[in-house]
């Protein structure tokens, strides 16, 4: 027969992790809208620079600037991976880890480095064979352009010596406050198959005469573009934890008022085992004192 002490502690342990659980979520949707509000603002920026760059590019020999230079051979990628810096926010982080390895996976041949952006991915590729080139914690919830653009000039000189062919964005991007998905944006070279113009832009933009040249505001906006990305990026994930980490702890807080219930049902039933035993012992008592 379960003891009826036990079962108590176990109640009020249970009340108490749902207690913070509950906290933990009002916590995260508080900082959920503000984190949403800027990483919906970043989209628009990030769109149309990327436009304006397309419209330019067309315009001058793509081939001769070293942000849109590709190569054909299958050498060295770099990713950067953005994770959160705490947990219990669900598959969050587990899930980007997973898929990004499985992509690795797919992708022979090609050797990877990596940065990480976020405690958990530091932590996750310190037992990695994958080399670390640039580490960048504690930067998710604090996110400014100032740490965008250092991480951008990270990858951007990788790029221009030479040591990577292709750079990467891997993130978690923000769908709502129950949702995110896992997203693969490459941002050196330049794919001009992902950022045309928009319809129209060209009859436009072919109005206009640039001061300085389109070459000079290539160099001066390509950079500025992989900066911006990042930024996106790291909006995008830090609205995306916040929403993990909210519908996490309302299903945590769900579930430990079942566990609650279903304590509390076993509490009475022991109990009222034990009633009814003392009172069979006390009627089997006087039986026998009549006897």
């Amino acid at each position: 027969m379960p003891n009826l002490k036990d079962i108590r502690t176990r109640i009020a342990s249970v009340k108490n992790t749902q207690k913070i659980t509950s906290a933990m979520k009002m916590v995260s949707a508080a900082k959920l809208r503000r984190a949403q509000e800027a990483a919906e603002s970043a989209r628009p920026y990030a769109v149309k620079m990327a436009q304006v760059i397309a419209s330019l590019s067309s315009r001058v020999d793509a081939s001769k600037h070293p942000l849109l230079q590709s190569s054909d051979d299958a050498g060295k990628t770099l990713a950067i991976v953005v994770s959160s810096d705490r947990g219990l926010c669900g598959g969050f982080n587990s899930s980007l880890f997973r898929n990004f390895e499985k992509h690795v996976e797919a992708d022979m041949g090609t050797q990877y480095e990596v940065i990480t952006i976020g405690r958990k991915a530091s932590l996750y590729f310190k037992n990695n064979p994958l080399e670390v080139v640039g580490d960048f914690p504690e930067i998710i919830g604090n996110v400014s352009f100032v740490q965008a653009k250092e991480i951008a000039k990270l990858a951007v000189t990788e790029f221009t010596s030479g040591k990577v062919d292709t750079v990467f964005l891997v993130y978690n991007e923000f769908v709502s406050a129950i949702e995110y998905r896992n997203t693969y944006q490459q941002i050196l070279p330049l794919s001009m198959d992902e950022v045309a113009p928009e319809e129209g832009a060209d009859d436009v933009m072919g109005d206009f005469i640039f001061e300085p040249d389109e070459q000079k505001l290539l160099d001066m906006i390509l950079p500025t573009n992989v900066e911006t990305q990042v930024l996106r990026a790291l909006l995008e994930a830090e609205a995306a934890e916040h929403g993990a980490r909210m519908s996490a702890m309302d299903n945590a807080t769900t579930n430990a008022n079942d566990m609650i219930e279903s304590l509390t049902l076993q509490y009475n039933r022991a109990r009222q085992a034990y009633i009814t035993k003392e009172l069979v012992e006390i009627v089997s008592g006087a039986e026998a004192l009549q006897g």
